[in-house]
């Protein structure tokens, strides 16, 4: 009896990973004694600072330290932001992980790429089930977003329960026709809810977000509009209730619809095949068979509605693709909205599209967009239905969450009961009270090809100075014995300045350093080190003088 009384006194810890004061890398890790789950894996798209890297995951170092235990990593759906680490998490934690049908298809597609589809235990869940993870049992709860089989999570543990939303929306006429799980909501708050985790995305936005069928309805009436124009329609390859009001869209107006984009094409075929994409017989058609119909005959969906360089859209604004090119009055319908720090992308692919005659249609001119995430009054109304007795805002920047927590005061919640996180911060949670009471180290690990964190702070320094002043190579011949010069020094300019027209700055150049060398063969100098550090900075106050640039310079001294 005595140790179960006892129990209880282990608290419950949570500790964001990713996915705070940032958009995307979502991830986040509930602890309770010997037990941990993993919500999310997501990643990020690099910022335009981080030179050459392809992707941003989270930092696991809590996770490998604790891997023995962690029992399963549980995903809300399948977006990049979601599921895009866990190829790489999961090289290094062979965790099991539990998704819904969609979300683990798109999953495989993932794992298939890095070769992982058979190392990787794979558990499907349906909305209502739950599952044991140690003392944890996990609940899937239906919720609506701009992808198909999204879930929120309610956390059974033994303090309490704790419900984080997933990117989540209130569509009452959702395109699957299943309606968000408000009831279940309802229930578990009037039963009790320790803590709410909440999606942020859009907390400074007023009112409600529109139905996704609303976007299905300005789709049929641009269709109408343009009875003899070719029509392509840019989205999120995700996006499935989307691509369905397309495809909706063209087999009303007789047309046939071709795909292109990798990402797309897998996801109509995954969705298709596990029949969340419903695409009506002879529809269909192969990108190389488009030259065989008429413009009035062909839809086109891609991909590329955040202008992303090597996406199918770009490379058809810049001519670039094989098989299709812009017409003069092609409609062109760019079906999304912009991911903050994409918008000049976006614009360039407009731009490029407009000079080439054709008529673009983008969200300042039709609403031909819904977002996923959840507004204001939907956001007040999972707070009222779960009335949780301790609050933290999820999943967006700093302005979001706490315009959140705004909101969250002003349904008459106590500021000290909400808790607004950074990540790697640990909130411990008790039946009655919680606190953040330490950190754990968290941030960012970068992607750059096949390097997996060989990218840090330093490197990006010095691509940014590299991108910016460019390179300086000296190279001096020197006996290895007594410090005498044998040949040079030659230098070697990259990204500074155009040697051949400024060959007085480059003998000037050589001049000093070969100055600074004879001083050291006067005072009989021979510390290799002291030599580099030596041309470094005569070279460099020689430069700055003359250009007021400073490029990075490197000594290079041949023994002889």
């Amino acid at each position: 009896m005595a140790n179960r009384r006892s129990k209880p006194k282990t608290k419950l810890k949570v500790i964001p990973l990713g996915g705070l004061e940032e958009i995307g890398k979502n991830m986040t890790v509930l602890e309770y004694g010997n037990d941990i789950i993993i919500i999310d894996c997501g990643l990020a798209f690099p910022e335009d600072d981080m030179l050459g890297i392809d992707l941003v995951i989270p930092d696991i170092t809590y996770l490998t330290k604790n891997a023995d235990k962690i029992r399963g990593i549980v995903l809300t759906h399948g977006h990049e932001d979601h599921i895009g680490s866990l190829p790489y998490v999961l090289k290094q934690l062979n965790v099991p992980v539990f998704g819904t049908l969609l979300t683990l298809g798109l999953l495989e597609n993932k794992l298939r790429e890095h070769k992982m589809l058979d190392s990787t235990r794979r558990h499907t869940v349906v909305p209502g089930e739950k599952v044991k993870l140690g003392e944890m049992v996990v609940e899937f709860i239906h919720t609506n977003h701009s992808i198909a089989d999204s879930v929120a999570l309610a956390i059974h543990t033994p303090v309490g329960v704790v419900i984080h939303t997933g990117d989540f929306k209130v569509d009452y006429t959702p395109i699957d026709g299943e309606i968000i799980d408000l009831q279940r909501f309802a229930q578990l708050g009037s039963e009790g809810v320790l803590l709410l985790m909440s999606d942020s995305t859009n907390a400074e936005r007023k009112g409600f977000t529109m139905s996704e069928k609303n976007v299905g309805k300005v789709f049929e009436r641009i269709f109408e509009d343009t009875p003899r124009n070719r029509i392509m329609v840019a989205t999120f390859s995700s996006n499935i209730h989307r691509i369905q009001q397309i495809i909706n869209a063209a087999y009303m107006y007789g047309r046939k619809v071709a795909i292109i984009g990798r990402s797309m094409l897998n996801a109509v075929k995954t969705a298709s095949e596990l029949d969340y994409l419903w695409i009506p017989p002879r529809t269909l058609i192969e990108i190389t068979e488009i030259k065989n119909y008429r413009d009035e005959q062909l839809v086109i969906i891609t991909t590329g509605s955040q202008g992303e360089t090597m996406s199918a859209l770009s490379r058809i604004a810049m001519n670039e693709h094989k098989q299709v090119s812009v017409k003069p009055d092609d409609k062109i319908i760019i079906s999304a909205s912009a991911i903050p720090g994409n918008e000049k992308n976006i614009t360039r692919v407009v731009n490029e599209l407009l000079k080439k005659g054709a008529d673009v249609v983008y969200g300042g001119i039709e609403d031909i967009h819904v977002s996923g995430h959840a507004r204001q009054e939907e956001l007040k109304l999972m707070l009222a239905l779960t009335k949780p007795k301790f609050f933290m805002p999820v999943h967006g920047e700093y302005m979001h969450l706490s315009c959140h927590r705004d909101l969250a005061m002003s349904m008459g919640m106590d500021k000290k009961d909400i808790f607004v996180m950074k990540l790697g911060e640990v909130l411990e949670l008790s039946k009655n009270d919680a606190k953040v009471t330490g950190t754990v180290p968290a941030g960012q690990v970068m992607v750059d090809g096949l390097g997996v964190g060989d990218v840090g702070n330093i490197v990006l320094r010095d691509r940014k100075h590299l991108s910016q002043d460019g390179l300086m190579v000296v190279v001096v011949s020197m006996d290895a014995e007594n410090g005498l010069i044998m040949a040079g020094p030659d230098i070697i300019s990259r990204g500074f300045v155009y040697v051949r027209e400024s060959e007085s700055l480059m003998d000037g150049a050589k001049e000093v350093v070969l100055k600074a060398l004879m001083e050291c063969e006067e005072k009989n100098i021979t510390s290799w080190n002291y030599i580099k550090t030596l041309i470094k900075d005569t070279l460099k106050n020689y430069i700055w003088q003359k250009t007021k640039r400073s490029p990075m310079i490197l000594p290079i001294i041949m023994e002889v």
